[in-house]
């Protein structure tokens, strides 16, 4: 093997839309962002894995509506990316992955990449380092490698692959072939025969062979990322790749676009605890939280009796059970979610009903987040609304009007800068401001705490997409429907 290693840097996909875990994700707040498993979102344990390995910064691809939660996150984990690439559409792994080659190959010679779905648990950390130093061995000689989990029992909601010949002087071996998600008596087969593994979706490879193994194999889709890439544009830490082009450019996997063609396809084991965290039930698996005496997860304020091998998620309001077996049951401020734990991979189904009724609640919790803090609708009526209003220290608003309506803002906690028209306020706890519509204003949290404050809006027109910026220090176009 050689000893010429090229730099590593890890690639986390964070393009999800957010329907496996609902109703705690949301579109507007997918998985990956969400602390389902520990005190720390999903995408923050990603990054925390790599703090083992001798690694660059990271590139961090996005749905552009995400961007705001990738940065904070980042900064929260005092992670300084590459690039944050903003895909302005969906279009699953190939793509996604041939824009950070993309980008990788503008500062660096020809570097390894990591690519790392940023929604997964994976328990053990120093297996996970001991097989990407494996991998990089591999990547190195050129070799296209995927990671592969060493199963724990039949499993039909995972894509295997099946081991083919080892590698002299490595841990790795040839792929002899892709399966997707099986039936359970060809699981118990592969579980049985011992030479399969569950398709982790982890891949590790030079950046200039990925675009050269696309190019062979699928060069519609190399060529539409490369003409979407050039004619992308920086704003502020974000890439924002261009729409038109990158929606000409078709939908694909890195397993069907390169990996079940290429010859260079090779597998290296990890013998831990892992999880895609596809469905409730699969975290209930994972035992990311502790099960009690009758197998159940508790997360909240949740009262059990009777109850046995239950995920019962409190987020808001006690939660009880009785004489409950296999069930899943997740609350949230706006909706409550009861399933039997082995349908839980169907709520997509439940997710495209709402869509279908033009439902909220598969866009955005109560709570919804924004760049300068957040808010939540605590009451509303037909022509009045109630918020709670968050600001991050060092954060501010846009400088907006509202046609229609008129808000009064009262501070509860912190000091706010307010501009209501010619005047500049400075307001703190018990102070309050009122703003006629059509008044230009601007909330801005000059100090190193946080802002909390009510803001009663009232008028005959609600809607959040009666704003007019005039000064937006994020970037956001006027036509946004966010404040």
């Amino acid at each position: 093997m050689t000893q010429n290693i090229p730099a590593l840097i890890p690639v986390l996909l964070s393009g999800g839309s957010g329907t496996r875990l609902w109703p705690m994700s949301r579109e507007m707040m997918p998985k990956q962002f969400l602390p389902v498993a520990s005190d720390k979102s999903l995408f923050q344990l990603t990054l925390e894995r790599l703090s083992g390995l001798a690694a660059l910064a990271p590139i961090v691809v996005c749905n552009q509506e995400h961007r705001f939660l990738a940065a904070e996150q980042l900064r929260e984990s005092f992670i300084q990316p590459q690039k944050i690439i903003l895909e302005p559409i969906g279009r699953n792994t190939a793509p996604a992955i041939a824009l950070a080659a993309l980008a990788a190959l503008q500062n660096n010679d020809d570097p390894l990449l990591l690519v790392l779905p940023s929604d997964h648990l994976l328990e053990d950390k120093n297996v996970f380092c001991t097989a990407i130093s494996e991998g990089i061995k591999l990547a190195a000689e050129n070799y296209m490698v995927t990671f592969g989990i060493s199963m724990s029992q039949p499993e039909t909601a995972y894509g295997h692959i099946q081991l083919g010949d080892i590698l002299e002087k490595t841990s790795g071996y040839k792929v002899k072939a892709f399966i997707e998600k099986p039936e359970m008596a060809s699981a118990q087969a592969f579980y049985a025969s011992g030479d399969y593994v569950w398709n982790s979706g982890m891949f590790l490879f030079k950046a200039a062979h990925y675009l050269a193994e696309l190019k062979q194999w699928a060069p519609d889709i190399l060529a539409e990322c490369e003409n979407a890439f050039q004619k992308a544009h920086a704003d502020d830490d974000f890439l924002r790749i261009d729409e038109k082009s990158f929606f000409s450019c078709r939908s694909d996997s890195i397993d069907y676009a390169i990996m079940e063609h290429t010859e260079k396809a090779v597998v290296v084991p990890l013998a831990t605890r892992w999880s895609d965290v596809g469905s409730w039930a699969s975290l209930w698996e994972a035992k990311a939280h502790e099960h009690d005496a009758n197998a159940n997860v508790q997360v909240g304020d949740v009262i059990l009796e009777d109850v046995r091998n239950c995920y019962i998620h409190s987020e808001d309001r006690l939660v009880v059970a009785l004489g409950m077996e296999n069930c899943v049951i997740v609350e949230t401020a706006d909706a409550i979610l009861v399933a039997n734990k082995d349908k839980s991979q169907e709520i997509k189904k439940i997710v495209s009903k709402l869509k279908g009724l033009n439902r909220d609640e598969i866009l955005n919790h109560v709570m919804v987040n924004r760049p300068w803090g957040s808010y939540q609708v605590l009451m509303e009526g037909p022509h009045f609304k109630v918020k709670k209003i968050v600001v991050y220290p060092g954060a501010r608003l846009s400088l907006q009007s509202h046609e229609c309506r008129a808000e009064h803002w009262v501070i509860t906690m912190g000091t706010a800068e307010v501009v209501n028209g010619e005047q500049t306020l400075q307001l703190t706890a018990n102070q309050s401001t009122y703003i006629p519509s059509k008044t230009k204003h601007r909330l801005s949290n000059n100090t190193d705490r946080l802002l909390e404050l009510i803001e009663v809006q009232t008028g005959d027109y609600l809607g959040e997409d009666d704003i007019k910026r005039y000064d937006d220090i994020y970037g956001r176009a006027a036509v946004e429907t966010i404040i």
